[in-house]
């Protein structure tokens, strides 16, 4: 067990402990392959290992305590799980709401196996009173949950996450202490396949999102009440403004990782004029990496992060 209790009540406070898997130990050697397994290029593992000794040591000098949980699977969950070609996106294995962790569900056959080998590492990590809320056997893939702060949570529903998962967990959420959860149905495509693919927190106050979203309804819901508001209504109500993206490479602009308020982990394939353009972005400290091998995967630097604890 380790010797700290899951917290995580938004997006950008400081991050202290992540969750992250090497990628696997297989070659994806042409594209025809990476077309069948929903990748978009061929990836070489060599490469993808050296893209992710960066990320993992530059997290680690940012003062973040980073586990890797294939380092920590039984012989017996090894043989296979070093042939799951997407185990590297630990987004979706699980989230940590409040002081909750939640587990989440595979929405693809694909990546079935990944979650109870992460599954029970956490189970045998985290004592019982640090609450691992299980689902119904129904969709719930943690890229499409966004903290936005210790008073609301915005979930999508779409490709990978059922209405029925988020309704089993809404009650939970509302214990943890938040007053509202507004669920969001984006486009089923492989663009916009999770939630953090869409939007993303970049400041207590600024949500950078692609400028569709701004013409989709939320449902909104408290522990008693539902209503329906606009996205943009519903995150400003919330204190946030949206930075509106009209063009963007939706893996590297949208997919990065807040290390503490004034800190930015981003892709070195991020278009650097979306970073000078708003007042906010330009007081940034931003640290760039080359993910490239990785981000061929179909995800970027968010997916690949499972926050277990920030101040």
């Amino acid at each position: 067990m380790y010797s700290f209790q899951s917290n995580c009540w938004s997006e950008h406070e400081e991050l202290e402990v992540v969750m992250l898997c090497a990628p696997s130990k297989l070659d994806v050697p042409d594209l025809t392959i990476a077309e069948n397994v929903g990748w978009s290029a061929a990836v070489n593992h060599v490469k993808a290992m050296e893209n992710f000794l960066e990320f993992k040591t530059t997290l680690e000098n940012a003062g973040v305590k980073v586990i890797d949980y294939s380092k920590e699977l039984p012989n017996d969950m090894t043989t296979v799980s070093e042939q799951l070609i997407n185990r590297y996106f630990v987004r979706d294995l699980a989230c940590v709401i409040g002081n909750s962790m939640f587990l989440g569900e595979a929405g693809s056959s694909l990546r079935r196996p990944e979650y109870p080998h992460a599954h029970s590492l956490l189970e045998k990590w985290f004592p019982e009173k640090f609450l691992k809320v299980k689902q119904p056997y129904t969709a719930l893939e943690c890229g499409d949950v966004l903290i936005l702060n210790k008073d609301a949570v915005l979930i999508n529903i779409g490709m990978r996450t059922t209405l029925e998962a988020v309704e089993s967990i809404k009650e939970r959420i509302f214990q943890e202490g938040f007053s509202e959860i507004a669920i969001i149905d984006l486009p089923r495509r492989s663009d916009t396949l999770h939630l953090d693919m869409n939007c993303n927190v970049a400041n207590d106050n600024l949500l950078i999102a692609k400028n569709f979203m701004r013409y989709f309804p939320v449902h909104v819901f408290t522990a008693q009440t539902s209503r329906f508001e606009m996205t943009e209504q519903f995150l400003n109500h919330h204190g946030f403004d949206v930075y509106w993206l009209e063009t963007y490479n939706t893996i590297p602009d949208i997919n990065f990782i807040n290390l503490n308020p004034e800190t930015l982990l981003i892709s070195k394939q991020a278009t650097k004029q979306q970073w000078t353009k708003h007042p906010t972005l330009r007081k940034k400290n931003l640290i760039e990496i080359d993910v490239t091998e990785l981000e061929k995967g179909g995800g970027g630097i968010r997916c690949m992060t499972l926050p277990l604890l920030r101040k």
